[in-house]
Protein backbone atom coordinates (compact mmCIF):
# COMPACT_ATOMS: atom_id res chain seq x y z
CA UNK A 1 0.00 0.00 0.00
CA UNK A 2 1.38 3.41 -0.97
CA UNK A 3 1.67 6.30 1.51
CA UNK A 4 -1.20 8.08 -0.27
CA UNK A 5 -3.45 5.03 0.05
CA UNK A 6 -2.57 4.71 3.74
CA UNK A 7 -3.58 8.32 4.33
CA UNK A 8 -6.92 7.76 2.59
CA UNK A 9 -7.56 4.56 4.52
CA UNK A 10 -6.73 6.09 7.92
CA UNK A 11 -7.72 9.77 7.78
CA UNK A 12 -8.42 9.81 11.54
CA UNK A 13 -4.80 9.07 12.43
CA UNK A 14 -2.79 10.12 9.39
CA UNK A 15 -3.11 13.72 8.33
CA UNK A 16 -0.82 16.46 7.11
CA UNK A 17 1.39 17.23 10.09
CA UNK A 18 1.02 20.86 11.14
CA UNK A 19 4.12 22.36 12.66
CA UNK A 20 3.89 23.65 16.24
CA UNK A 21 6.49 25.51 18.31
CA UNK A 22 9.36 23.19 19.27
CA UNK A 23 9.33 21.73 22.77
CA UNK A 24 12.30 22.56 25.03
CA UNK A 25 13.00 20.94 28.38
CA UNK A 26 14.38 22.70 31.47
CA UNK A 27 17.92 22.48 30.03
CA UNK A 28 16.90 23.85 26.63
CA UNK A 29 17.00 20.49 24.84
CA UNK A 30 14.44 19.98 22.04
CA UNK A 31 12.65 16.71 21.36
CA UNK A 32 13.90 15.28 18.07
CA UNK A 33 14.15 11.48 18.40
CA UNK A 34 11.27 9.16 19.34
CA UNK A 35 11.74 5.50 20.24
CA UNK A 36 8.69 3.28 20.57
CA UNK A 37 8.83 -0.27 21.94
CA UNK A 38 6.17 -2.27 20.11
CA UNK A 39 6.51 -5.58 21.97
CA UNK A 40 8.04 -6.73 25.24
CA UNK A 41 8.70 -10.22 23.83
CA UNK A 42 12.02 -11.43 22.47
CA UNK A 43 13.38 -14.71 21.13
CA UNK A 44 16.82 -13.98 22.65
CA UNK A 45 17.71 -13.83 26.35
CA UNK A 46 20.80 -11.59 26.35
CA UNK A 47 21.90 -11.27 29.94
CA UNK A 48 22.39 -7.48 29.81
CA UNK A 49 18.88 -6.95 28.47
CA UNK A 50 16.33 -9.76 29.02
CA UNK A 51 17.77 -12.53 31.19
CA UNK A 52 15.75 -15.75 31.46
CA UNK A 53 14.87 -14.98 35.05
CA UNK A 54 14.47 -11.65 36.83
CA UNK A 55 15.00 -11.72 40.60
CA UNK A 56 14.35 -15.47 40.64
CA UNK A 57 11.20 -15.42 38.46
CA UNK A 58 10.59 -16.24 34.82
CA UNK A 59 10.65 -13.10 32.70
CA UNK A 60 7.12 -11.59 32.88
CA UNK A 61 5.31 -10.42 29.73
CA UNK A 62 2.39 -8.04 29.34
CA UNK A 63 -1.09 -9.21 28.31
CA UNK A 64 -1.57 -8.44 24.62
CA UNK A 65 -4.52 -6.15 25.36
CA UNK A 66 -2.16 -3.86 27.28
CA UNK A 67 -0.02 -3.13 24.20
CA UNK A 68 -0.64 0.01 22.20
CA UNK A 69 -2.45 -0.72 18.95
CA UNK A 70 -0.88 0.23 15.63
CA UNK A 71 -3.38 3.09 15.27
CA UNK A 72 -2.51 4.38 18.75
CA UNK A 73 1.22 4.23 17.96
CA UNK A 74 0.72 6.13 14.69
CA UNK A 75 -1.38 8.79 16.41
CA UNK A 76 1.25 9.42 19.08
CA UNK A 77 3.96 9.57 16.43
CA UNK A 78 2.03 12.17 14.43
CA UNK A 79 1.65 14.40 17.51
CA UNK A 80 5.39 14.17 18.21
CA UNK A 81 6.30 14.94 14.59
CA UNK A 82 4.21 18.11 14.81
CA UNK A 83 6.43 19.11 17.74
CA UNK A 84 9.71 18.60 15.90
CA UNK A 85 10.50 14.87 16.02
CA UNK A 86 12.49 13.93 12.91
CA UNK A 87 13.38 10.30 13.58
CA UNK A 88 11.32 7.39 14.90
CA UNK A 89 12.94 4.08 15.83
CA UNK A 90 10.85 0.97 16.48
CA UNK A 91 12.28 -1.26 19.20
CA UNK A 92 11.22 -4.09 21.53
CA UNK A 93 11.84 -6.71 22.84
CA UNK A 94 12.30 -7.95 19.32
CA UNK A 95 10.01 -5.75 17.18
CA UNK A 96 9.78 -8.25 14.33
CA UNK A 97 7.90 -10.61 16.66
CA UNK A 98 4.94 -8.21 16.65
CA UNK A 99 2.29 -9.72 14.38
CA UNK A 100 1.77 -7.84 11.10
CA UNK A 101 4.48 -5.29 11.92
CA UNK A 102 4.50 -4.36 8.22
CA UNK A 103 1.06 -2.77 8.66
CA UNK A 104 2.43 -0.53 11.41
CA UNK A 105 5.34 0.46 9.20
CA UNK A 106 2.91 1.43 6.43
CA UNK A 107 1.05 3.73 8.83
CA UNK A 108 4.23 5.37 10.11
CA UNK A 109 5.89 5.69 6.71
CA UNK A 110 2.89 7.75 5.57
CA UNK A 111 3.64 10.50 8.12
CA UNK A 112 5.38 13.34 6.25
CA UNK A 113 8.87 14.38 7.34
CA UNK A 114 9.63 11.31 9.45
CA UNK A 115 12.75 9.11 9.16
CA UNK A 116 11.65 5.61 10.15
CA UNK A 117 14.12 2.98 11.38
CA UNK A 118 14.01 -0.25 13.39
CA UNK A 119 16.38 -2.07 15.75
CA UNK A 120 16.37 -5.86 15.64
CA UNK A 121 18.44 -8.86 16.69
CA UNK A 122 18.42 -9.84 13.01
CA UNK A 123 17.03 -13.34 13.48
CA UNK A 124 13.93 -12.74 11.34
CA UNK A 125 15.44 -10.46 8.71
CA UNK A 126 15.99 -13.23 6.11
CA UNK A 127 12.21 -13.76 5.91
CA UNK A 128 11.02 -10.21 6.53
CA UNK A 129 13.45 -7.74 4.93
CA UNK A 130 11.72 -7.46 1.57
CA UNK A 131 8.28 -6.95 3.13
CA UNK A 132 9.64 -4.36 5.55
CA UNK A 133 11.20 -2.36 2.72
CA UNK A 134 8.03 -2.59 0.65
CA UNK A 135 6.03 -1.27 3.62
CA UNK A 136 8.23 1.84 3.76
CA UNK A 137 11.00 1.07 6.24
CA UNK A 138 14.25 2.83 5.27
CA UNK A 139 16.93 1.32 7.47
CA UNK A 140 17.63 -1.23 10.21
CA UNK A 141 20.09 -1.52 13.06
CA UNK A 142 21.12 -5.04 14.05
CA UNK A 143 22.47 -6.05 17.45
CA UNK A 144 25.46 -8.39 17.19
CA UNK A 145 27.69 -8.91 20.22
CA UNK A 146 30.21 -11.40 18.84
CA UNK A 147 31.41 -12.96 15.62
CA UNK A 148 32.63 -16.16 17.29
CA UNK A 149 29.70 -18.57 17.28
CA UNK A 150 30.29 -20.01 20.74
CA UNK A 151 30.57 -16.56 22.31
CA UNK A 152 27.49 -15.34 20.49
CA UNK A 153 25.41 -18.34 21.51
CA UNK A 154 26.49 -17.83 25.11
CA UNK A 155 25.55 -14.16 25.07
CA UNK A 156 22.12 -14.61 23.48
CA UNK A 157 21.52 -17.53 25.88
CA UNK A 158 19.19 -19.38 23.49
CA UNK A 159 21.87 -21.12 21.42
CA UNK A 160 21.13 -19.01 18.32
CA UNK A 161 23.88 -19.23 15.66
CA UNK A 162 25.73 -16.13 14.52
CA UNK A 163 25.56 -17.23 10.89
CA UNK A 164 21.81 -16.59 10.80
CA UNK A 165 22.25 -13.03 12.05
CA UNK A 166 24.92 -12.40 9.41
CA UNK A 167 22.48 -13.79 6.84
CA UNK A 168 19.87 -11.35 8.13
CA UNK A 169 22.25 -8.39 7.75
CA UNK A 170 22.93 -9.30 4.14
CA UNK A 171 19.22 -9.85 3.46
CA UNK A 172 18.47 -6.39 4.83
CA UNK A 173 21.14 -4.79 2.67
CA UNK A 174 19.91 -6.65 -0.42
CA UNK A 175 16.37 -5.41 0.24
CA UNK A 176 17.55 -1.78 0.40
CA UNK A 177 17.53 -1.38 4.18
CA UNK A 178 21.09 -0.16 4.35
CA UNK A 179 23.62 0.87 5.13
CA UNK A 180 22.96 -1.46 8.04
CA UNK A 181 24.21 -0.29 11.43
CA UNK A 182 25.55 -3.14 13.56
CA UNK A 183 25.62 -2.56 17.32
CA UNK A 184 27.93 -4.43 19.68
CA UNK A 185 27.52 -4.06 23.44
CA UNK A 186 31.03 -4.54 24.82
CA UNK A 187 31.43 -6.23 28.20
CA UNK A 188 34.91 -6.83 29.58
CA UNK A 189 35.67 -10.49 30.10
CA UNK A 190 32.62 -11.59 28.12
CA UNK A 191 33.13 -10.41 24.56
CA UNK A 192 35.71 -7.62 24.41
CA UNK A 193 38.09 -9.98 22.60
CA UNK A 194 35.57 -9.85 19.73
CA UNK A 195 36.14 -6.13 19.01
CA UNK A 196 38.84 -6.68 16.38
CA UNK A 197 37.23 -9.73 14.72
CA UNK A 198 34.05 -7.72 14.21
CA UNK A 199 36.00 -4.72 12.93
CA UNK A 200 37.86 -6.95 10.45
CA UNK A 201 34.63 -8.57 9.28
CA UNK A 202 32.70 -5.36 8.59
CA UNK A 203 35.57 -3.24 7.21
CA UNK A 204 34.83 -2.50 3.58
CA UNK A 205 31.35 -4.05 3.77
CA UNK A 206 29.42 -0.78 3.58
CA UNK A 207 27.84 -1.51 6.97
CA UNK A 208 28.59 0.68 10.00
CA UNK A 209 29.80 -1.09 13.13
CA UNK A 210 29.17 0.67 16.45
CA UNK A 211 30.49 -0.23 19.89
CA UNK A 212 28.32 0.52 22.95
CA UNK A 213 29.65 0.72 26.47
CA UNK A 214 27.99 -1.76 28.84
CA UNK A 215 25.44 0.39 30.68
CA UNK A 216 23.72 0.21 34.05
CA UNK A 217 20.22 0.16 32.56
CA UNK A 218 17.67 -1.51 34.82
CA UNK A 219 18.45 -3.49 37.94
CA UNK A 220 18.72 -7.09 36.75
CA UNK A 221 21.87 -7.15 34.59
CA UNK A 222 24.37 -7.21 37.48
CA UNK A 223 26.24 -4.18 36.10
CA UNK A 224 29.75 -3.49 37.40
CA UNK A 225 31.95 -0.56 36.45
CA UNK A 226 35.01 -2.77 35.97
CA UNK A 227 33.13 -4.63 33.21
CA UNK A 228 32.85 -1.44 31.16
CA UNK A 229 35.31 -1.18 28.27
CA UNK A 230 35.71 2.57 27.67
CA UNK A 231 35.11 3.68 24.11
CA UNK A 232 38.55 5.28 24.06
CA UNK A 233 40.04 1.82 24.61
CA UNK A 234 37.93 0.36 21.80
CA UNK A 235 39.19 3.05 19.42
CA UNK A 236 42.81 2.47 20.50
CA UNK A 237 42.55 -1.27 19.87
CA UNK A 238 41.15 -0.82 16.37
CA UNK A 239 43.42 2.10 15.51
CA UNK A 240 46.49 -0.01 16.34
CA UNK A 241 45.60 -2.37 13.46
CA UNK A 242 43.54 -0.13 11.20
CA UNK A 243 44.40 3.58 11.60
CA UNK A 244 41.36 5.77 12.32
CA UNK A 245 40.53 9.46 12.21
CA UNK A 246 37.56 11.28 13.77
CA UNK A 247 34.75 12.65 11.61
CA UNK A 248 31.94 15.08 12.32
CA UNK A 249 28.51 13.93 13.55
CA UNK A 250 25.75 13.53 10.98
CA UNK A 251 23.42 15.83 12.93
CA UNK A 252 23.29 17.77 16.24
CA UNK A 253 22.71 15.46 19.19
CA UNK A 254 24.01 12.29 17.50
CA UNK A 255 25.05 10.00 20.34
CA UNK A 256 27.69 8.04 18.46
CA UNK A 257 31.16 9.49 17.97
CA UNK A 258 32.18 8.69 14.41
CA UNK A 259 35.57 7.46 13.22
CA UNK A 260 36.61 6.45 9.71
CA UNK A 261 39.38 4.21 8.47
CA UNK A 262 42.15 6.29 6.97
CA UNK A 263 42.39 3.91 4.02
CA UNK A 264 38.76 4.60 3.08
CA UNK A 265 37.36 1.20 4.16
CA UNK A 266 34.36 2.70 5.94
CA UNK A 267 33.56 3.97 9.41
CA UNK A 268 32.82 2.86 12.97
CA UNK A 269 31.03 4.55 15.83
CA UNK A 270 31.34 4.46 19.62
CA UNK A 271 28.57 5.22 22.10
CA UNK A 272 29.99 6.26 25.46
CA UNK A 273 27.11 6.66 27.89
CA UNK A 274 29.31 5.74 30.87
CA UNK A 275 32.65 7.45 30.22
CA UNK A 276 31.60 10.41 28.07
CA UNK A 277 28.04 11.35 28.97
CA UNK A 278 26.05 13.12 26.26
CA UNK A 279 23.14 14.27 28.42
CA UNK A 280 23.64 17.92 27.42
CA UNK A 281 22.60 17.16 23.85
CA UNK A 282 20.10 14.34 24.44
CA UNK A 283 16.94 14.85 22.38
CA UNK A 284 15.39 11.38 22.85
CA UNK A 285 12.02 10.42 24.24
CA UNK A 286 10.85 6.82 24.68
CA UNK A 287 7.46 5.14 24.81
CA UNK A 288 7.09 1.70 26.32
CA UNK A 289 5.06 -1.14 24.88
CA UNK A 290 1.94 -0.26 26.89
CA UNK A 291 2.15 3.47 26.26
CA UNK A 292 4.19 5.02 29.05
CA UNK A 293 6.37 7.97 28.09
CA UNK A 294 9.90 8.04 29.52
CA UNK A 295 12.16 11.07 29.23
CA UNK A 296 15.39 9.13 29.92
CA UNK A 297 16.72 5.62 29.32
CA UNK A 298 17.58 5.51 33.02
CA UNK A 299 14.23 6.80 34.28
CA UNK A 300 12.42 5.11 37.13
CA UNK A 301 8.90 6.34 36.34
CA UNK A 302 6.90 6.86 33.17
CA UNK A 303 3.86 8.94 32.21
CA UNK A 304 0.78 7.08 31.00
CA UNK A 305 -0.36 8.05 27.49
CA UNK A 306 -2.48 4.95 26.90
CA UNK A 307 -5.25 6.07 29.23
CA UNK A 308 -5.41 9.39 27.38
CA UNK A 309 -5.57 7.64 24.01
CA UNK A 310 -8.33 5.27 25.12
CA UNK A 311 -10.36 7.93 26.91
CA UNK A 312 -11.16 9.70 23.65
CA UNK A 313 -8.72 12.57 24.22
CA UNK A 314 -8.29 14.71 21.11
CA UNK A 315 -4.90 15.51 19.59
CA UNK A 316 -4.78 18.95 21.20
CA UNK A 317 -5.13 17.52 24.71
CA UNK A 318 -2.67 14.74 23.92
CA UNK A 319 -0.15 17.31 22.65
CA UNK A 320 -0.66 19.44 25.77
CA UNK A 321 0.04 16.45 28.03
CA UNK A 322 3.20 15.57 26.12
CA UNK A 323 4.32 19.21 26.19
CA UNK A 324 3.93 19.40 29.97
CA UNK A 325 6.02 16.27 30.45
CA UNK A 326 8.86 17.32 28.14
CA UNK A 327 8.98 20.92 29.37
CA UNK A 328 9.45 19.63 32.94
CA UNK A 329 12.29 17.28 31.90
CA UNK A 330 15.60 17.73 33.65
CA UNK A 331 17.16 14.25 33.27
CA UNK A 332 20.94 13.91 33.16
CA UNK A 333 21.54 10.52 34.75
CA UNK A 334 24.81 9.74 33.02
CA UNK A 335 26.36 13.01 34.18
CA UNK A 336 25.33 12.24 37.76
CA UNK A 337 26.27 8.53 37.66
CA UNK A 338 28.16 7.32 40.73
CA UNK A 339 27.57 10.56 42.63
CA UNK A 340 23.81 10.55 42.98
CA UNK A 341 22.52 7.31 41.47
CA UNK A 342 23.41 4.33 43.68
CA UNK A 343 20.35 2.28 44.57
CA UNK A 344 18.05 4.03 42.10
CA UNK A 345 15.31 1.82 40.72
CA UNK A 346 15.46 1.94 36.91
CA UNK A 347 13.37 0.51 34.10
CA UNK A 348 14.76 -2.58 32.40
CA UNK A 349 16.45 -2.38 28.98
CA UNK A 350 14.03 -4.88 27.43
CA UNK A 351 11.03 -2.90 28.66
CA UNK A 352 12.03 0.40 27.10
CA UNK A 353 13.96 -0.83 24.07
CA UNK A 354 17.35 0.78 24.66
Amino acid sequence: MTAAKVRRAHPHIIATVNSLPPLLDTLGRPVRDLRISITDRCNFRCVYCMPKTVFGRDYPFLPRADLLSFEEIARVARVFVARGVKKLRLTGGEPLLRHHVEKLIELLAAIPGLELTLTTNGSLLPQKSAALRAAGLKRVTVSLDALDDAVFRRMNDVDFPVARVLEGIEAAAAAGLGPVKVNMVVKRGANDHEILPLARHFRGSGHILRFIEFMDVGSSNDWKLDEVVPSAEVVRRIDAEFPLEPIDPNYPGEVAQRWRYKDGAGEIGVISSVTRAFCDSCTRVRISTEGKLYTCLFASEGHDLRDLLRAGTDDGALDAAIARIWQARGDRYSQLRMAATPGMRKIEMSYIGG
